[in-house]
């Protein structure tokens, strides 16, 4: 993805200052300047929510991933405890 951002044919595709500048006229006339606050905050309601959804996936495969090396331990302690009883 890095790297499609240098490539000459994408930087040509970029918008510049002008063209922004067209955009935000077009969207100010579609949603008028009291609906663009409630649009913006809608937004970040949605952007909020991602993050957090992503933060709690992100927990529980943490949670998994621990669970996962709890049980593949636990053998080689059980078996490091019958040796250490057997030495004695």
């Amino acid at each position: 993805m890095l790297i499609l951002l240098f490539k000459p044919e994408f930087l040509l595709s970029m918008p510049g200052g002008t063209e922004w500048i067209l955009i935000l006229l077009v969207v100010l006339l579609f949603f008028g300047g009291k609906k663009i606050p409630d649009l913006m905050r809608g937004i970040g309601r949605g952007v909020r929510e991602f993050n957090d959804a992503k933060e709690s996936v992100k927990k529980e495969l943490d949670a998994g991933m621990k669970e996962k090396d709890k049980a593949a331990n636990a053998p080689e302690q059980r078996e490091a405890v019958k040796e250490s009883e057997h030495t004695k």
